[in-house]
């Protein structure tokens, strides 16, 4: 674990969510668009989204068809439009608009499960109530034989026991930017891996035309 934590911090030392936000409710709803959808569509298509909306009081006031026509883009839309609405007319009608900061009652918000949370409350609020655990997250701790569990859930609680509390929040966004950086689903860059004296995965690729990624790869994903 040390020698991946140097890596990552080496790699990516300022990692942190790539969805923009300018507040906790923004960040929400950005999170729960971007199930089965890349951060850069949702990027695309929040700037508009919040410029419509500005306030969870105008998200509580839609009706479903018009939010669907605005995220349609991001797929899921019918889904993700219920959740949407559904948390926003909650925050209004029980924490005054405001998103709250426990685990508990973030969950209790419709469409919210604990990835949602978590991001919720490590990025907008500081607070380490556990880890992200997105595919980038599930692959890799596998990858790493950092997990063995098959759900979300049980593979956070297992990263949970074997990273620092401290490390909760930039852990989980530094092995996110590794895996959309390094570490690809398909044809990871092996070679420009500083684990890969730590990781036997049988999907191992070698290609020695991509050495020079390296040094790239830490400005790229804070620029990105």
């Amino acid at each position: 674990m040390a020698k991946i934590f140097a890596a990552l911090d080496g790699l990516f030392p300022k990692a942190e969510c790539a969805l923009q936000h300018a507040n906790a409710f923004q960040l929400l709803v950005a999170t729960i668009l971007s199930a089965q959808c890349t951060d850069e569509r949702v990027n695309k298509v929040t700037p508009v989204l919040f410029a419509k909306y500005p306030t969870p009081n105008d998200f509580a006031a839609l009706n479903q068809e018009a939010l669907e026509n605005d995220i349609r883009s991001t797929g899921f839309f019918r889904n993700k439009a219920k959740s949407i609405i559904g948390a926003a007319r909650k925050l209004v009608a029980e924490y005054k608009g405001e998103v709250p900061q426990t685990m508990d009652a973030l969950l209790s918000l419709p469409g919210v499960a604990r990835k949602t949370a978590n991001v919720v409350l490590g990025t907008a609020y500081g607070i380490a109530s556990g880890m992200v655990v997105d595919t980038h997250v599930f692959r890799i701790a596998h990858r790493l034989k950092l997990a063995q569990e098959g759900t979300p859930e049980k593979v956070e609680q297992e990263l949970m026991k074997i990273v620092p509390r401290e490390r909760w929040i930039s852990f989980s966004h530094q092995l996110i930017w590794f895996g959309r950086k390094l570490c690809v689903a398909r044809k990871p860059l092996c070679l420009s891996c500083p684990l890969e004296s730590l990781c036997d995965a049988p999907d191992k690729t070698v290609n020695p035309g991509r050495a020079s990624e390296l040094a790239l790869i830490g400005e790229t994903a804070q620029s990105a």
